[in-house]
């Protein structure tokens, strides 16, 4: 079974190949992929977390779903000192960083009790796979045709912060400035919920974000710092040679 849909503002792929799952169950992580974008995105403007920002719902009174995700943006910025932070001074309450991962994991979680043993799901590069043996390529950050490494993936996640797609787009809370220590992050993991908001974490503290990760029991990493340099974990578990050329 394979199945691309755009939705949260990106591409979501699916190939599964337990060939006896109903094509339900894939409709049902689709689902709750749409139903996701329209609690949680901060351009809805009758999304849930737009009604908090806007003071219209009580705190104490969310859904159990935002709840979780907001407890999640409170562990990263307390974990980083506040470098990471969905409630930025000046702008709008946004967890996409943490909500992307989180809900792409539930998805994966979805496959699971529908019956998947083998598939992969990737969402706008980020990647959550089980049933092993994949491999998934990490991006050069400053060519697009070309790859830095290749992480064989048999059960768990890879997620990467870059600055390649978006710009300076992630902000490292304590300044309110562009992170730009490095060029792209990129994270191993169990989960996507944990990759995908550890590379957005370490990636706004910028240098200093690349221990901080190296230091989470899970993680492992690889790094290309804004002068060129690779940094990795002993433990990234990439094929190739992991160069990059200027």
């Amino acid at each position: 079974m394979r199945r691309v849909e755009h939705v949260m503002g990106f591409p979501v792929s699916l190939r599964v190949d337990d060939e006896d799952l109903p094509a339900a169950a894939a409709d049902g992580l689709f689902a709750w992929l749409r139903e996701v974008d329209a609690r949680f995105s901060p351009f809805r403007e009758d999304s849930e977390v737009c009604r908090l920002d806007r003071g219209e719902l009580d705190p104490d009174r969310l859904s159990p779903h935002l709840t979780e995700v907001l407890g999640l943006g409170e562990r990263y910025r307390t974990a980083t000192g506040g470098a990471f932070d969905v409630r930025l001074p000046g702008r709008r309450l946004d967890p996409c960083a943490v909500v992307k991962g989180w809900s792409v994991q539930k998805g994966a979680e979805l496959l699971r009790a529908a019956g998947a043993r083998r598939f992969c799901l990737n969402a706008g590069g980020d990647v959550v796979a089980a049933g092993g043996p994949w491999r998934v390529g990490v991006r050069h950050p400053e060519h697009a045709g070309r790859l830095c490494a290749v992480v064989p993936l048999t059960d768990g996640a890879v997620a990467t912060s870059a600055r390649y797609a978006r710009g300076d787009h992630i902000l490292d809370g304590r300044t309110g400035r562009p992170s730009t220590g490095l060029l792209s992050l990129t994270v191993t993991a169990p989960t996507l919920t944990e990759a995908d908001a550890v590379a957005t974490a370490a990636f706004a503290l910028g240098a200093d974000g690349v221990p901080w990760a190296a230091a989470l029991p899970g993680c492992e990493l690889f790094a290309v710092t804004a002068d060129r340099r690779v940094l990795r974990t002993p433990g990234f578990p990439a094929d190739g040679s992991g160069q990059v050329a200027a």
